[in-house]
């Protein structure tokens, strides 16, 4: 069984709780902001400094599968948030309406699904391909989609210089690791455990400014009990729905098995890696702490969820085999 809680997530819970406390504010709020904006610089640089290009090359010809995540991810997803808005508006607040939109057109994990994939018995060569793929198409689809979506009819961002914020915060440091992974890419492959806290501190440290400014701006007041309620309702709707639509999808289409079981877990999730920094850049002078917080309860509904389809996967296909065996 997986943990209901894992040490990431209650340290994210802790952030929460001490911006609410504690919430920084004035000179020290801008000290805050500043070092996060380093933060999520060096968080992309090392995106593409940690991105091999033979994962990029292995399983690239599947491109029938690669097309069908990208669509789930950057089509169906976000499609399901529009057309069930009047479905999901009376169980939220406009704001937190506005975070569940965005996280419908974030682009999906890397780590996670591709973990899930190989527990699963999947394709994991094309879940590495179809993630990675996500994650970098993200950095300019999900801009052009919140900008095309949310922005142009609600007013939220700040359109144009949005755009050029993610150009210079985001794409250029990704470019840049790119480029330095040449040189400094084995001394980065070494160390993925130990870059993996500059990933989370980096994310700790966006959440803390993020609900620090919401919470300052009155977030839990204008936030009752029961849209917090309302809002693990909708996230947990949004992600059966896509659970089962990838399902569908998967035999419609006539892949095999362990193709159906990557476009089931590269096309269902969405990344809390990715979102939370975009968040604080394409939303700048909003408050982000209400459009990232669907964002981090989907995150941990996703991982528990997809962890026990996993286990499901890897039972019935080790009893498949052992059925298999005698006859061999």
């Amino acid at each position: 069984m997986p943990k209901l809680l894992d040490s990431f997530t209650l340290s994210l819970l802790a952030t929460v709780t001490l911006a609410s406390l504690l919430p920084c504010s004035g000179e020290a709020a801008h000290a805050f902001n500043l070092i996060a904006n380093l933060a999520i610089a060096l968080l992309f640089f090392l995106h593409g400094a940690k991105l091999s290009r033979e994962a990029v090359l292995a399983g690239i010809g599947h491109w029938r599968l690669h097309l069908t995540v990208l669509a789930c991810t950057f089509a169906l997803f976000p499609a399901l948030g529009l057309l069930l808005k009047p479905a999901l508006s009376p169980l939220v607040t406009p704001e937190l309406y506005l975070g569940v939109l965005y996280l419908c057109m974030l682009p999906s994990t890397v780590q996670s699904s591709i973990a899930f994939t190989a527990m699963a018995q999947g394709n994991v060569p094309a879940a590495i391909c179809s993630a990675t793929a996500s994650n970098l198409l993200g950095i300019v689809l999900t801009p052009l989609l919140v900008g095309w979506l949310v922005i142009r009819h609600d007013g939220a961002g700040q359109g144009l210089s949005s755009a050029f914020d993610i150009v210079y915060q985001l794409l250029l440091p990704f470019i840049a690791g790119q480029i330095a992974r040449r040189w400094i890419g084995r001394w980065v492959d070494r160390r993925k455990a130990l870059l993996k806290y500059v990933d989370q501190g980096s994310i700790l440290l966006v959440v803390y400014t993020a609900f620090s400014a919401a919470v300052i701006s009155g977030l839990w007041r204008q936030t009752p009990p029961q849209a917090l309620l309302g809002l693990l309702a909708v996230n947990g709707a949004l992600l059966g729905l896509l659970l089962a639509l990838t399902t569908l999808l998967g035999r419609r289409l006539g892949f095999n098995r362990e193709d159906r079981i990557t476009i089931l877990f590269c096309g269902s999730k969405k990344s809390l890696a990715s979102g939370v920094p975009m968040a604080k850049v394409i939303f700048a002078g909003h408050p982000v702490g209400a459009i990232v917080l669907p964002l981090m309860l989907f995150h941990q509904i996703q991982l528990m969820a997809c962890a026990l389809l996993a286990q499901r996967f890897r039972r019935r296909h080790a009893a498949g085999g052992q059925e298999k065996s005698p006859a061999a």
